[in-house]
């Protein structure tokens, strides 16, 4: 099913093509619909955020790669399990739940460094040395090349954050927050600073909707902590520090600006035209499959059961009468 699903998109992206508009063609589009259905955008935010990671001591690392050699040493000896292992105490809850595994995966579609590991494994008897990555520390298991594409095992384990790292983080975004209300610099140039997340470091902090391509958010898309958080503030105040879980499952400390706000309204062309126009892309789209289509049906035969031949189909001219 998954693969057909592929088939058909990517067949679709060829049909489609790079398709291009211009304001123009939005225009038009715009003026041509009803007063009356004319969409409604529900309020909306931009958000700029910027994030401190609390500092790990040493010792804390220490104690994670003295537990990760450990398991090392009774998966070689044979006295555990690698699987066993994972689903014991690997913090990649997903994996551990599989015994450790990944399922079969690029080098691309790794985070460099544990692909650079994996991929050097020759033998799944062999355990690989420890690997830090940005989700924490690592040992992997070889279970089997296919080409380009291997699969692996690992345990995944996270050094924890003391009281009082997490306290410095909160007393440095504190004093970040002070310094930009007090106009001593902007937030931009806070972000370039100060921040630790690389999504948001190089746009002046400013978060970006992965549904839509934009960086307006309804709250309910936005991550929970911060949604909370952008409720109560007014357009251009700064938040407080506050607790959130960012995309690497980490705790962090952010504090937020608020950009701009919209409430609801119907659409228009100045506040909405990326809107606009993505629908009115969607629709070129729908027309030029449904021409597609059309013009396939004239070509090709597709035999279609007698039970279903009554059902209402979405394009009409699949089922053609008998001649008797």
């Amino acid at each position: 099913m998954v693969r057909n699903q592929q088939i058909i998109q990517q067949m679709q992206r060829k049909i489609v093509g790079d398709m291009k508009v211009t304001p123009a063609e939005v225009r038009r589009f715009y003026n041509k619909i009803p007063q009356d259905s004319i969409p409604v955008i529900p309020a909306q935010v931009e958000i700029q955020i910027i994030t401190v990671e609390p500092r790990v001591s040493q010792q804390e690392i220490d104690e994670v790669k003295t537990r990760l050699r450990d398991f090392q040493e009774r998966i070689e000896a044979g006295s555990s399990e690698f699987s066993t292992l994972s689903i014991l105490y690997s913090e990649d809850t997903e994996s551990a739940k599989r015994g450790g595994e990944i399922g079969f995966m690029g080098r691309g579609q790794l985070v460099p460094e544990y692909a650079n590991v994996a991929f050097g494994l020759q033998s799944p008897l062999k355990v690989s040395k420890i690997v830090e990555s940005e989700f924490g520390y690592h040992i992997i298991q070889l279970i089997e090349k296919r080409g380009d594409r291997i699969n692996t095992r690992h345990i995944l384990l996270k050094p924890k954050v003391s009281l009082d790292a997490k306290d410095q983080a909160k007393k440095r975004l504190d004093s970040i927050a002070d310094v930009v209300r007090n106009n001593k610099f902007s937030f931009e140039e806070a972000v370039t600073l100060y921040s630790f997340d690389k999504y948001t470091r190089n746009s002046a902090g400013l978060m970006a909707n992965p549904k839509t391509g934009t960086s307006k958010f309804e709250l309910q898309d936005l991550p929970p902590e911060v949604a909370k958080v952008a409720y109560e503030l007014k357009t251009g105040e700064i938040s407080n520090p506050f607790p959130m879980i960012n995309s690497l499952n980490k705790e962090v400390f952010a504090i937020i600006k608020l950009k701009s706000s919209s409430k609801a309204h119907k659409a228009n062309m100045t506040d909405d035209f990326l809107e606009l126009k993505n629908m009115y892309q969607e629709k070129k789209s729908y027309e030029k499959l449904n021409e597609w289509i059309k013009s396939k049906q004239k070509d090709i035969y597709i035999h279609i059961d007698e039970k279903w031949r009554n059902c209402d189909f979405e394009f009409s001219g699949w089922v053609k009468k008998e001649v008797k």
